[in-house]
């Protein structure tokens, strides 16, 4: 008998527990868009450490670094949209509190994916030339055109990982997932660039249902790329996961104005918010969307 396409369908924790200290970790998204954040909020409640972080950076950046989950970072931005700055990211920076940081040009960021997902040492840009990115990294080597032009071009390395973790909107058991707001953010090549990938998503549904309402070009996320799926309804919050919600603007602020606060205005944030399990984080949303409803 024929079997088809694998169930992959994990829980939160059960993705958590296939991680390991000392990895290197891509966390898809974009700054304070459609990022697997029920992911994030799990790997913080784990022992998780010593973990290389490479992302286009949000909250999910600012909540590992600050737990000091994070060995080494690299990222071409790390910002909130709204709040330019991650406010947990600047304390850390400002700290030195962060042990190893690569700050790459967004299109070198992007190079360095294309490269691993095309299983490349490096790929050339023109990206980064001229700039302090090379002063402050001098290990990115720059290399001359084997061709008539003799250009110098910036050789940016591959950005490999052993596991990706990405956030879309609707996914099937198997792992095939759409995205249905603007953008793609890169998430495919993020799976591509990975080891393993996993994906979170609003919802699990039929395959057949993931082209319903939606062009086939936007099924992003292929099977073959994908070790495991997980249904995370309102998985990405507080970010965008455009049209299923936009981002959690007033609780937004509150996440601000505790990273930026005292040490104690944490502290009573993470008790509320990110002491109990995701289901408990979801209930303490749902109180803080009624206390402005009132």
């Amino acid at each position: 008998m024929t079997k088809g396409p694998r169930d992959k369908r994990m829980t939160i924790d059960e993705v958590v527990a296939t991680l390991e200290d000392g990895i290197t970790l891509g966390i898809g998204g974009w700054g304070p868009r459609r990022k697997p954040m029920a992911l994030v909020r799990a790997i913080l409640r784990s022992d998780l450490k010593d973990l290389t972080l490479v992302s286009w950076g949000g909250a999910d950046v600012g909540l590992l670094v600050r737990a000091g989950k994070v060995r080494k970072l690299v990222y071409a931005f790390v910002s909130l949209d709204s709040v330019p700055l991650e406010p947990n990211f600047q304390k850390a920076r400002q700290e030195g509190t962060i042990p190893e940081v690569v700050e790459l040009d967004e299109g070198m960021f992007q190079t360095g994916l294309h490269a691993a997902a095309q299983r490349l040492p490096f790929l050339p840009t023109r990206a980064g030339l001229g700039s302090d990115v090379l002063v402050n990294n001098p290990w990115i080597r720059t290399v001359t055109s084997p061709y008539a032009d003799g250009q110098e071009l910036v050789a940016v390395p591959a950005l490999e990982f052993d596991v990706a973790l990405v956030h879309l909107n609707r996914a099937d058991r198997h792992g095939n997932a759409t995205y249905l707001g603007p953008d793609p953010y890169f998430d495919d090549l993020f799976c591509l660039a990975a080891k393993r990938a996993y994906v979170s998503c609003e919802q699990i549904v039929d395959t057949a249902g993931l082209t319903v309402d939606t062009p086939v070009q936007r099924l992003l996320i292929s099977r073959m790329m994908v070790d495991g799926v997980v249904e995370t309804p309102n998985g990405a919050h507080f970010t965008t996961c455009t049209p299923d919600y936009e981002r959690d603007e007033r609780f937004q602020r509150a996440y601000a104005a505790a990273a930026g606060g005292t040490d104690d205005e944490w502290a009573a944030f993470e008790e509320r918010f990110l002491a109990g399990d995701e289901a408990a984080y979801q209930a303490a949303v749902t109180a803080f969307a009624e206390e402005a409803a009132r």
